[in-house]
């Protein structure tokens, strides 16, 4: 009997002692006081009449602790857009806004409230960028076909951005990454574009800003660089987001995603490999980077996320160390991406160190993704989601046994297409339901020092 109740006790003990060292969490919605919202056209302006909400959430970085709150700075992306079918060979996104300029914005949070402000245009000297694709023929071109709500095509934009992360530079302005390039850019305070690196054209190619390794011009369509981090000594590391798919053959099985290392002060680059939990995947392009953010010159944490095999989603913080590990530079002759792991130990490649942090699922996080990661200091973090507009593109009309986006093709004149015939078969743009629609910003205390 006395072992029986020991036992018991030192079960409830440990339970105890476990829920305590749980991190704690402060949950925040973030508003828009200002009233900033997005301008809706065409078919859509009868469906939103007051504008789209913006939504934050692409980046996160903390500016400091004033007067109790915590102020970040956070990016848009490129503005809202909804799936659209195939437009021939072309993918094709709808651009509900097509003159949308992503946003640099800031975030207060304190007092069981947050809310994003200061908004401010990204822009060059010619004026506001937009968010649309790079033109065909360009490296970082993903080849989408730009539509409007209503299926016309729209045209492309050789200063194009898909902004997704954000750091200081140590000078009062940023450094942001974009998903098309992948780019990376400097910004002022205000937004403008001061300068942007981007792969380095080789053999007769054209690209928009080079500096930058040439392999990564094989990331995925939109999955270039996902987050970026300025480190203590001056570099900027960027994620990209998924597998590199060189030649198109490499994305289902690649062990690694790539952090690119960058050096404003020479122009020195690095790239590094990021082991994803391959097996925790159907194929290794599920795989996703939502951000990272920086502990030292050697550490980062990042976050790795997707939807499992059994299509259950996963969002997890890792510290990763790259101490030991290669730059790959010299093996990109015969890319790392196509060996399994022992011929990567053959090779003497060594991959980053990694070991998990936090499980954001295990804490209660409901939102499909987090595109946002900031460090407060050693003990607290904050990460962010993007709503992405709050829009959803859905089918009106469907015909009997074609209920899918896939079961039909654009012709870029407004219509949809079933076997090369038009039908009266409509897209329509409509507003996401609570809690999808919100962008929230969680502060995390971890219960010991990082």
């Amino acid at each position: 009997m006395k072992s029986h109740s020991l036992a018991l006790l030192c079960a409830s003990l440990f339970s105890l002692c476990a829920s305590a060292a749980q991190p704690q969490t402060d949950r925040y919605v973030v508003s828009f006081p200002q009233g900033d919202r997005v301008a809706a056209h065409g078919a859509s302006a009868s469906t939103f009449p007051n504008g789209l909400p913006v939504g934050a959430g692409s980046g996160l970085y903390f500016l400091r602790n004033e007067g109790g709150d915590l102020l970040f700075a956070t990016l848009t992306d490129r503005g809202p857009n909804a799936d659209a079918p195939d437009m021939g060979k072309r993918a094709a996104k709808i651009f509900v806004s097509p003159d949308y300029a992503p946003l640099l914005m800031t975030i207060r949070a304190g007092s069981g409230r947050a809310a994003a402000t200061e908004a401010h245009p990204l822009h060059d000297r010619q004026g506001k960028i937009s968010g649309l694709p790079l033109p065909e023929g360009f490296i970082g071109a993903t080849n989408e076909a730009a539509l409007s709500d209503d299926l016309q095509l729209l045209g492309s934009d050789k200063r194009g951005l898909d902004t997704e992360g954000i750091t200081a530079d140590g000078n009062g302005g940023y450094w942001i990454c974009d998903e098309y390039g992948p780019f990376i850019a400097h910004i002022s305070a205000d937004g403008q574009i001061l300068q942007k690196y981007g792969p380095q054209a080789e053999g007769g190619e054209q690209g928009v800003a080079g500096g930058l390794p040439n392999i990564i011009k094989w990331r995925q369509p939109n999955r270039g660089f996902e987050g970026l981090t300025r480190m203590p000594d001056g570099r900027i590391i960027a994620a990209v987001q998924s597998t590199l798919d060189i030649n198109g053959k490499s994305k289902n099985s690649a062990r690694f995603t790539r952090l690119v290392s960058f050096d404003p002060a020479t122009g020195k680059t690095a790239t590094y490999g990021y082991p994803i939990d391959i097996e925790a995947y159907k194929k290794a392009k599920d795989a996703k980077i939502g951000d990272i953010v920086a502990l030292d010159n050697q550490r980062l944490l990042l976050i790795e996320q997707g939807a499992d095999k059994d299509k259950n989603m996963r969002n997890r913080i890792y510290l990763v160390n790259l101490g030991q590990a290669s730059d790959l530079t010299p093996f990109d002759q015969q890319p790392p991406e196509f060996d399994d792991e022992a011929t990567l130990k053959k090779r003497g490649v060594v991959l980053a160190s990694k070991q998990l942090v936090v499980d954001l699922r295990a804490l209660g996080w409901q939102q499909e993704k987090v595109e946002g990661l900031a460090l407060i200091d050693n003990k607290t973090l904050a990460v962010i989601n993007d709503n992405d507009f709050a829009v959803r593109a859905g089918l009106e009309n469907a015909l009997p046994g074609r209920e899918k986006m896939d079961d039909y093709g654009a012709d870029g004149k407004g219509h949809l297409q079933v076997d090369g015939r038009a039908v009266n078969t409509h897209i329509a743009v409509r507003p996401l339901a609570k809690p999808e629609s919100e962008n929230e910003l969680w502060v995390i205390h971890l219960p010991e020092a990082l």
